[in-house]
């Protein structure tokens, strides 16, 4: 983002022509970027290869302020998670996230860290794991907590433009378990009851208090409950009214 433009470097342009028609201006990833403008970076890490690659563009970006996208996975076995709960990743996954919250941290620019929790919304999470027959990615059984995709932007936007520095976990005010959300849209909407098998992905299970960063950034969320986060997204892939 810069001078009140948004931009996006993108490897394919197809996939965001929609995004294109409402005003983003996307670039070739070949291309020179915009430098000294405000950055949103939501790439998880990578291979190292790929991974180098981005990082050399973000110092060609030279952003004067970066938000980063990262994952309560860098919480590892803790179940209960707060905004001084400290970053003890279990798996490499973890420990990669980790180590690109440090390298952005230590750059030229001034950085802020939002630690979602499971990202759900119009066409992703578990209501669209249910709706299409397959298992959620993690245990039916397991509390998660998530935070629906709007309001994680929400955050992004309003973090870009503050002053607000450091690793914040981010989530909605009601974790719950896959089942509970399989069993409310059995009984609202009459889908299969499909989140009995666990799913593949082993998680901790962690809740997550996202009122901290909230609270610093002014920003109340528009869905503090799975229920009315997922009612928005089915309305918007227009299965209900």
């Amino acid at each position: 983002m810069r001078g009140g433009e948004v931009f996006a470097v993108v490897r394919s342009a197809e996939r965001f022509r929609h995004l294109q028609a409402i005003g983003l201006n996307l670039l070739p990833w070949s291309a020179d970027p915009p430098a000294g403008g405000l950055l949103c970076h939501s790439i998880p890490p990578l291979p190292e290869v790929e991974n180098a690659a981005i990082r050399e563009k973000i110092e060609l970006l030279a952003p004067r302020r970066v938000v980063y996208i990262s994952s309560t996975g860098v919480y590892g076995e803790a179940t209960q998670v707060r905004a001084e709960t400290r970053a003890e990743p279990n798996d490499e996954g973890g420990r990669r996230r980790v180590r690109e919250e440090r390298w952005l941290a230590s750059g030229n620019w001034s950085s802020l860290i939002l630690r979602a929790a499971a990202i759900y919304g119009p066409g992703r999470g578990v209501h669209r794991a249910i709706r299409e027959g397959r298992p959620p990615r993690s245990s039916a059984a397991q509390v998660v907590s998530r935070i629906h995709v709007d309001d994680l932007a929400a955050l992004a936007e309003v973090g870009l433009f503050s002053d607000l520095s450091g690793a914040w976990p981010v989530a909605d005010e009601l974790p719950c378990a896959s089942a509970e959300i399989a069993s409310w849209l059995t009984r609202l909407l009459g889908w299969p009851a499909s989140a009995g098998e666990p799913g593949n992905i082993k998680t901790s299970g962690r809740r997550v208090d996202g009122r901290a960063i909230r609270g610093m950034l002014g920003v109340a969320l528009a869905y503090p409950t799975w229920q009315a986060g997922i009612l928005a997204s089915l309305a918007e892939e227009h299965f209900v009214a």
